[in-house]
């Protein structure tokens, strides 16, 4: 089981010397890739002209933009609610980015009481996600949007 207080405490780490959006979010994938297994994606999407662009992130290549309210990604975003998808197949509007992908989770991320952006990761197994990895992603978000310099962002 992946100990997210001590990812928390690494992020927090990487990121003191360099709090830059975009170190800490490309270190904040690799850390997620490394630590948490059965997965196929791990990254961020951020708002950029109404919609969410790809950010820094580990695995195979990704969609580039998504809308507001579309997928998984969108939805979390729009609704500004944590997605749990057991499976992927079975959610309205699914943006297959990934066929391999059969199980998601999406946290959204905040910076000046609005979301800048998201935390993706896919698994390749349905029902990869529980609501521990929920929690835990969620800690690792919050401690995310503590560390992070996301001024120059928007």
């Amino acid at each position: 089981m992946t100990d997210y207080r001590l990812l928390a405490q690494q992020l927090r780490v990487l990121a003191e010397d360099e709090p830059h959006f975009l170190p800490v979010l490309s270190n904040a994938s690799a850390l997620i890739n490394e630590n948490m297994e059965d997965l196929n994606w791990a990254g961020f999407y951020l708002m950029n002209k109404g919609s969410l662009l790809l950010g820094p992130f580990q695995g195979k290549v990704a969609c580039i933009r998504i809308e507001l309210g579309k997928g998984v990604c969108g939805t979390a975003a729009e609704r500004d609610e944590t997605q749990l998808v057991a499976n992927v197949h079975e959610f309205a509007g699914h943006i297959a980015c990934d066929s391999a992908s059969n199980s998601e989770i999406v946290v959204p991320i905040h910076f000046g009481g609005k979301v800048i952006g998201v935390l993706d990761i896919d698994s390749p197994s349905l029902a990869r996600f529980s609501e521990e990895d929920r929690d835990g992603l969620e800690l690792f978000v919050r401690t995310l949007e503590e560390v992070t310099d996301f001024s120059g962002f928007t």
